[in-house]
């Protein structure tokens, strides 16, 4: 592994378009911090709404020579940088951690989550297919035939800066897409790092660009208001799908979105609550809870919601806190302060109303953003921590009698991405799995994740699929050619 100064130096600092990383046209950069210690790591280029235009050229400009590309030729590409990924991987790990502040074992993860989607969308590459056929009338043949959307641009969030830009871009390059992607400001450094894997792997100049900005705002409008775009995909909040969703009105573009969460994890009185602990534990403190898919809620039938509780807040107290490059640290840093006092207000929201606090919820001094793991039990109704998604290490025991109680809960939000059920009734989970208004769902699963299953919620958690067979065709159009006899 490289030491933390030799990483950040073989991190490209400028703007890729048309297969040259360069400055942007204003000459500006803007700072990555570590969340961990507060400190700049790097300074890199800032992208303007011109060099968006410039990037939305060379997306242009190759789009045709792309698509007309072999697909077994654009598969190799993506499995090439797969397998560079591999070689790579102590450096993306450490690189995430100091951009993010991940713990390494969850930056390893994501390493070996991310790199499925370079992999699975090298086979997908290969697989588009259409169909051949009679007429009803009989008066023809009719194909039906994918093509290729056109140029895309892909905005990612902060959180998982290295899977959620394979979860884009490998569909999209295996589509016959060109692409542009933003990265997260706060994060941007291992999206650039996976492109310059993915030029090492023999991309086509102008095919991928990745324009860093601390200026989103402008950056997308330009791209957005050019009739040459075809195709947004954003994962982040509701609040901003909106807005792009609005955006996107005027071009009628293709979208997908992937926005907000508030999973519930139910526990049923039946659950074995040793595995349904280590569900939770999965489902909640994966990432220090900074995940759209983190369980928001947990309800516990009433009879074995205070050993649950107990049993949660026994393993939270033990809980190393820390930089996540330290050895055995499983909680490192939220994002920004902001993150910090967001969970802090939620948790004495909570309190406040009645909750009963079981261990943490406290911030923590010192540098960096530290917010300590958090456990709730007999979180009333009215709590504002049961509405808000809330992106840290809290977990929020509600209980309840029926089963039907427990659905009401379940469903009783806008939100619909993914949820979880504990219970050693198949009935009652068939049940469940009927009754939930989610888009993916984990049975006696605290991890549902898979770059081959499709990933993607209901409701006001966004439309379309990433990952499965159904990811490349966020990508594909369909077209209907008739032969007549």
């Amino acid at each position: 592994m490289s030491t933390e100064s030799e990483l950040l130096h073989k991190v490209p600092n400028g703007l890729l378009i048309a297969g040259e990383w360069g400055a942007s046209s204003s000459g500006e950069t803007f700072v990555v911090d570590d969340p961990s210690t507060g400190k700049a790591i790097k300074h890199i280029a800032d992208a303007t709404p011109d060099d968006g235009r410039r990037a939305l050229d060379a997306a242009t400009g190759a789009q045709d020579a792309w698509s007309a590309t072999a697909p077994r030729v654009r598969g190799e590409i993506l499995r090439g940088a797969f397998e560079l990924l591999q070689e790579r991987k102590d450096d993306l790990a450490l690189l995430m951690t100091l951009e993010m502040g991940k713990p390494l074992a969850d930056s390893y993860a994501e390493v070996a989550y991310g790199g499925e989607f370079l992999r699975w969308f090298s086979e997908e590459a290969v697989r588009i297919t259409g169909r051949y056929g009679r007429n009803p009338a009989g008066t023809g043949s009719m194909v039906v035939s994918q093509r290729p959307v056109g140029p895309c641009f892909l905005i990612t969030p902060w959180n998982f800066p290295l899977a959620m830009a394979t979860r884009k871009i490998g569909p999209a390059l295996a589509a016959g897409c060109t692409a542009i992607v933003k990265p997260a400001s706060a994060t941007p450094l291992t999206t650039m790092y996976l492109a310059a894997l993915l030029q090492e792997a023999g991309l086509p100049a102008g095919v991928l660009s990745v324009l860093p900005t601390s200026r989103s705002g402008a950056l997308s409008a330009a791209i957005f208001t050019d009739p040459r775009l075809r195709k947004v995909s954003f994962t982040g909040s509701t609040e901003v799908g909106r807005t792009l969703l609005r955006q996107a009105a005027d071009g009628i573009l293709r979208t997908s979105m992937e926005l907000g969460g508030n999973a519930p994890f139910v526990v049923f009185e039946d659950a074995d609550l040793d595995r349904a602990v280590e569900g939770a534990v999965l489902a909640k403190f994966r990432n220090t809870g900074q995940a759209c898919t983190a369980a928001n809620r947990f309800l516990v039938q009433r009879s074995v919601a205070t050993a649950f509780a107990e049993r949660m807040a026994e393993r939270v107290r033990v809980m190393k806190v820390g930089r996540g490059t330290e050895k055995d640290v499983s909680i490192g840093p939220l994002i920004d302060q902001k993150a910090v006092d967001k969970a802090d207000a939620l948790v004495r929201d909570a309190v406040g109303r009645g909750a009963a606090l079981l261990a943490g919820g406290r911030t923590i001094d010192g540098p960096g953003t530290f917010y300590e793991p958090t456990v709730l039990s007999a979180v009333p109704a009215d709590a504002e921590i049961l509405r808000e998604e809330i992106f840290g290490p809290v977990v929020t025991v509600v209980e309840f009698e029926t089963e039907d109680d427990a659905v009401r809960l379940a469903n009783g939000t806008e939100y619909g991405l993914v949820s979880y059920v504990y219970t050693t009734d198949l009935a009652r989970g068939q049940r469940m799995i009927d009754r939930l208004d989610t888009g993916m769902m984990g049975l006696n699963a605290g991890i549902v994740s898979d770059a081959a299953a499709p990933f993607g919620g209901v409701k006001h958690s966004g439309l379309g699929r990433e990952g499965g067979t159904e990811g490349i065709h966020e990508y594909l159009s369909t077209k209907y050619t008739l032969i007549p006899s």
